[in-house]
């Protein structure tokens, strides 16, 4: 809705955006894998999202967030959870005169746009505080298609949040998106690596990608690799770690090359190519 409300033209301007937060709900919310429409939340009939899914982006897209102190009794790590999640967000008092002000200093409707793309999402960093870990994993070789496949259950269920992208062997010139919550994965291909691209349809893309693929272009491969964050109270870093890297490609099957990669099972042709 930001580009549209601040599209050229519109009656309204849009001066901030905030999500109402209480630390302590935090955990259960990102834990809560019913959909939406069996707890009477959703949108429209065909609103499969769940209330994990929807409470990590309400968290995750604003420029603020007014944290409630008088709810529950948050602890240490319910804020350090939050703070890990929100990276980009000012946190301000619910109710104060603070949030008034932080909603008046202005909203750029564009970034937000980019943003929401997997190229350019604000992701966590890697932090360590009060038993809440962030861990980012980063990679220069893809997934052989196959092992990730079968380790999705445990990657899935190995942080309260996990996000970025991150390409297949066997689909490089997809930039494929990584966005799980409440114990459900969602994986969707976000369009062509800008290293697939000609050179002429750079133009199109908004100046945020470029600038961003730019910051970590490789020699051969471009903006493609693999970039994903997982935030959870007692994260088990050295297991997922070690998961991760077993379902890269090998010495051997890296120097096969494309051409052999393009040949390993399809295995996510179900969850990126449904039947409709």
């Amino acid at each position: 809705m930001a580009p549209v409300i601040a599209s050229e033209g519109a009656p309204l301007t849009l001066t901030g955006v905030a999500t109402v937060v209480d630390p302590a709900l935090v955990l259960p919310y990102l834990s809560d894998g019913d959909d939406l429409v069996d707890v009477g939340l959703a949108a429209a009939p065909a609103d499969r999202r769940t209330v994990a899914d929807t409470f990590a982006r309400q968290l995750e897209y604003p420029t603020v967030i007014a944290v409630v102190e008088d709810g529950e009794v948050a602890d240490d790590g319910d804020r350090a959870l939050l703070a890990q999640l929100t990276p980009g967000a000012r946190k301000v008092p619910a109710g104060s005169g603070a949030l008034g002000a932080a909603l008046l200093a202005g909203f750029d409707a564009e970034a937000a746009t980019a943003r929401v793309h997997p190229a350019c999402a604000l992701l966590p960093q890697e932090r360590d505080e009060h038993g809440v870990s962030t861990f980012v994993w980063r990679r220069e070789r893809p997934f052989h298609p196959q092992r990730l496949y079968a380790a999705l259950a445990d990657l899935t269920c190995a942080a309260a949040r996990s996000r970025g992208r991150f390409w297949l062997a066997d689909r490089p010139d997809t930039l494929l998106s990584w966005d799980a919550a409440g114990g459900a994965l969602c994986v969707e291909s976000a369009g062509p690596w800008l290293a697939a691209l000609p050179d002429a349809a750079w133009e199109m893309v908004p100046a945020e990608r470029r600038v961003a693929a730019s910051v970590d272009w490789h020699p051969e491969h471009g903006d493609r690799g693999q970039y994903l964050t997982f935030t959870a109270p007692g994260l088990d870093r050295d297991n997922l770690h070690a998961l991760l890297d077993s379902c890269l490609l090998t010495d051997e099957e890296y120097a096969e090359g494309r051409s052999r990669w393009e040949q390993f099972p399809h295995v996510f042709d179900d969850l990126l190519d449904p039947v409709t």
